[in-house]
């Protein structure tokens, strides 16, 4: 029998359950699934149409970013070094009334697109208006993704009249549910304080209707509580389970203002977090207690949330700064060890969007999302743990190889 693609001679970082590595490893593509993986020798007397020599090179599943706004791209370095509510209200909305159309969002998401794919992320889970626009970027781009039309009680772009934010949503979701399994539609509440407690519960209901992941923003500044009407002596997290918003099917972007009962019932409710480190940081919103949220069992996914608040699409630093950020906030070194955050970067956060039985890992049956990353740098020499120098020492500059779903859109460090 004859196959599509094998990669060869790497070391393979699988990602897989109990994270097994294989010196001189391999992975067997057909028809952009992986159908074997495992040590070179294994596959020698294997046919392909086309080997790739990945010595000097870890083969690894694709990067996921659980959390961004891909036209926001067009933002970058806008407004920095400023409070969350001023940059908002004064810099961003504003920027955003002018500036974002369907042409400009469609642009800048092919940017971004550009910018994460060079860098080793193979899918994403966007949120934002005209989406689309977004996901026609996304499908020329050849990325897999989640895509979400956002929702929101004032007019928008693209959804002038607040009263239509639901059924915009809903059609968003119908015209590209099966347009591409390259491409998966989703509703995103844009948060708690600009959507009333009414639009909160209809769009969880549409979701859960058209079985969709339901996004929103939580808990990202501390007196974010303050701007919740209805809300009085409970937590942002207890409104919404009150709301019917929390389940296995919602992805919790931020919480970073929550206490232990809020992560009982994150944790009970089967909901999963999306964790920004670089964004909260930036903008002094705080640190979120991933550390607790992950020891609870509750899936932890990574997000560099958009370029206005970031500045990058790049998911190595991003996990470089997760892990240094919890060691230094607890004051113990033991935490949010390479392989965990590693996870986070990976198969957790195809936990978190719902993706994880297509990709995140690199194990037969999956979709073949696949990354090879350059260890022949100063940088990166030498390398006595693959999870270590991945987290610590990798850049976005050592991706080497960029595969979605079998097809080939980085080789050489350059798009094809």
């Amino acid at each position: 029998m004859g196959y599509d693609i094998l990669i060869e001679n790497g070391l393979l970082v699988t990602m897989a359950e109990g994270l097994p590595v294989v010196e001189d490893g391999a992975v067997l593509i057909l028809k952009g699934e992986i159908v074997g993986c495992g040590k070179t020798k294994e596959f020698s007397e294997h046919k392909a149409k086309t080997r790739i020599n990945a010595h000097g090179k870890i083969i690894m599943p694709g990067l996921i970013n659980c959390h961004t706004h891909l036209p926001m791209s067009m933002f970058r370095g806008l407004a920095d070094d400023l409070p969350l509510d001023i940059w908002l209200n004064d810099h961003v909305f504003p920027a955003e009334a002018k500036h974002v159309n369907p042409d400009s969002v469609e642009k800048w998401s092919r940017h971004s697109c550009t910018e994460m794919l060079l860098a080793g992320t193979t899918t994403c889970c966007d949120g934002y208006f005209h989406e689309d626009r977004v996901a026609a970027a996304v499908l020329a781009s050849g990325m897999r993704a989640v895509a979400g039309q956002g929702v929101i009680d004032f007019p928008a772009p693209g959804v002038p009249d607040p009263k239509m934010n639901i059924n915009a949503a809903v059609e968003f979701v119908n015209q590209f549910k099966d347009i591409s399994p390259l491409l998966t539609p989703s509703i995103f509440c844009h948060s708690p304080y600009t959507c009333s407690r009414q639009t909160l519960t209809a769009a969880k209901k549409a979701a859960n209707h058209l079985g969709v992941l339901f996004q929103i923003h939580v808990a990202e500044t501390k007196n974010e509580k303050n701007l919740i009407q209805g809300l009085g002596s409970m937590t942002i997290v207890e409104y919404l389970e009150s709301a019917g918003t929390l389940d296995s099917n919602t992805l919790l972007v931020h919480s970073i203002w929550i206490n232990d009962n809020d992560m009982d019932i994150i944790e009970k409710t089967h909901a999963k977090i999306a964790h920004c480190p670089e964004s909260n940081m930036k903008l002094a919103s705080g640190i979120a207690p991933i550390p607790k949220l992950i020891k609870l069992g509750v899936p932890v996914g990574l997000g560099t949330d958009g370029c206005a608040s970031n500045n990058d699409q790049d998911l190595f630093s991003e996990m470089d700064t997760a892990a240094k950020l919890h060691k230094v906030a607890l004051l113990d070194p033991c935490v949010m060890d390479a392989r965990t955050t590693l996870r986070m970067a990976t198969i957790e956060g195809a936990k978190a969007i719902g993706l994880d039985s297509v990709t995140g890992s690199i194990e037969k049956g999956k979709r073949a999302d696949i990354i090879l990353v350059d260890t022949d740098r100063p940088h990166m020499t030498p390398m006595y743990d693959p999870y270590s120098g991945l987290v610590y020492s990798a850049k976005a500059a050592d991706v080497n190889f960029v595969m979605v779903d079998g097809r080939v859109l980085v080789r050489d460090g350059k798009l094809v």
